[in-house]
C-alpha cells in the first residue's frame, strides 16, 4: 500500500464532505523519512498501545500494552531496549489506550497521564486518567521493577455519548487534558481544562474535529507548540498559533506527516526535545521507527 496516497485520499474525503478547498491539502517537508532504529524485543510487550518520550530521563521511552495487561508502564531506551517495569499503584487498567506527558499540580514536576479511555462498545458512562509523577531512571541502569505512585484518577465524561478513544494530549502550557475519539468519519476533540478534580466527574467539552477519522495516538511537543496525531495509516501535525489554546491548532491547517508501513500502527511521540517523532506497532517484537527532523528545518 502506498501510505502516503491513502492519507491524502482520507484527506480529500474528508474536504470533499466538509465542503473546504481541497487546494489547502498539503504535505510536510519537515521530517525526513522514518528509520528502524531498534526492536522492542521484550515479551512483556505484546499490543504495544502508547508511547511517550521522557521529559526528565534522556532517551528514555514509556510504553504501555493494549487491555489485557495489568496497570504497568516499561521504560525503554531509543532503541527499543527494555530498561525495566513500573507497576503504577492505585490505577486500574480497563482498556489502556495511550499515554501522555506534562506538568501538573506541583510545579516544576513531570507527570504521566495514562488514558484508561478506550471503550470499543462506546458503553462507559465515565473513563479515566491516571496521573503520576514520573519517577527518575536511566539508559545506564537498567531496573527489573519499580512501583510508583499512586496515582490520582481524573474520571472524565463526555458531553454528548460515550465514545471510543485512543488518543490522550495534555497540553505543557495550561495543563488541559484533551482526549481525541477514534470511530467517527471525522474525530471529536475533546477538553478537559485545568485543574481536573479527582474527587468528582468532570464533563468534558466538545472543542474541535479532525478532517478525518480512526485516531489512535497523539502527542504535543514539549514547548506547546506542535500537535501530532496518527491513524492506522497516515498522520498530521497541527501548529498552534501563537496565544491561542491548544484546540486551536485543529482549527488550522492539517499537514499530512510521514509514517512507515506499520501493520496495526497504534503510537506516536515526538521525541524528549520535540524535533523529531518515534512510532510503534501494536504486535510482538515490533520495529521502533524514528523520523528525524531534516537539515535545515528548525521545529
Amino acid at each position: 500500500m502506498n501510505y502516503r496516497r491513502y492519507a491524502f485520499a482520507l484527506a480529500l474525503l474528508a474536504c470533499t464532505s466538509l465542503n473546504l478547498s481541497c487546494t489547502s491539502l498539503a504535505w510536510s517537508n519537515e521530517f525526513a523519512p522514518g528509520k528502524q532504529v531498534g526492536t522492542v524485543e521484550t515479551e512483556l510487550i505484546q499490543e504495544a498501545s502508547g508511547m511517550v518520550a521522557s521529559r526528565k530521563n534522556m532517551n528514555v521511552l514509556w510504553v504501555h500494552n493494549d487491555s489485557g495487561d495489568g496497570p504497568r508502564l516499561y521504560a525503554l531506551d531509543a532503541k527499543g531496549k527494555l530498561l525495566g517495569v513500573c507497576t503504577v499503584r492505585g490505577a486500574g487498567a480497563r482498556d489502556w489506550e495511550d499515554v501522555a506527558i506534562g506538568p501538573g499540580p506541583e510545579a516544576g514536576r513531570h507527570y504521566l497521564y495514562i488514558g484508561d479511555i478506550g471503550d470499543n462498545r462506546a458503553r462507559h458512562p465515565s473513563v479515566r486518567v491516571y496521573r503520576v509523577p514520573e519517577p527518575e531512571v536511566s539508559v545506564l541502569t537498567p531496573f527489573e521493577t519499580m512501583a510508583i505512585g499512586p496515582a490520582e484518577t481524573i474520571e472524565l465524561t463526555y458531553p454528548d455519548k460515550p465514545r471510543d478513544a485512543e488518543t490522550l494530549l495534555v497540553d505543557p502550557l495550561t495543563r488541559d487534558i484533551y482526549i481525541i475519539s477514534k470511530r467517527e468519519l471525522f474525530n471529536y476533540v475533546y477538553r478537559a481544562p485545568y485543574p481536573q478534580p479527582t474527587t468528582a466527574a468532570v464533563t468534558m467539552e466538545h472543542v474541535a474535529m479532525l478532517p478525518w477519522g480512526l485516531a489512535v495516538a497523539g502527542d504535543v511537543s514539549p514547548d506547546g507548540r506542535r500537535v501530532i496525531v496518527r491513524g492506522p495509516y497516515n498522520a498530521s501535525i497541527w501548529h498552534r498559533p501563537d496565544g491561542q489554546p491548544l484546540w486551536r491548532a485543529f482549527k488550522t491547517e492539517s499537514i499530512g506527516i510521514p509514517l512507515m508501513g506499520e501493520p496495526q500502527g497504534e503510537a506516536i511521540a515526538f521525541d524528549g526535545k520535540g524535533q523529531g517523532y518515534f512510532t510503534l506497532s501494536e504486535m510482538a517484537r515490533p520495529p521502533l521507527y524514528y523520523f528525524a527532523p531534516k537539515a535545515g528545518q528548525a521545529p
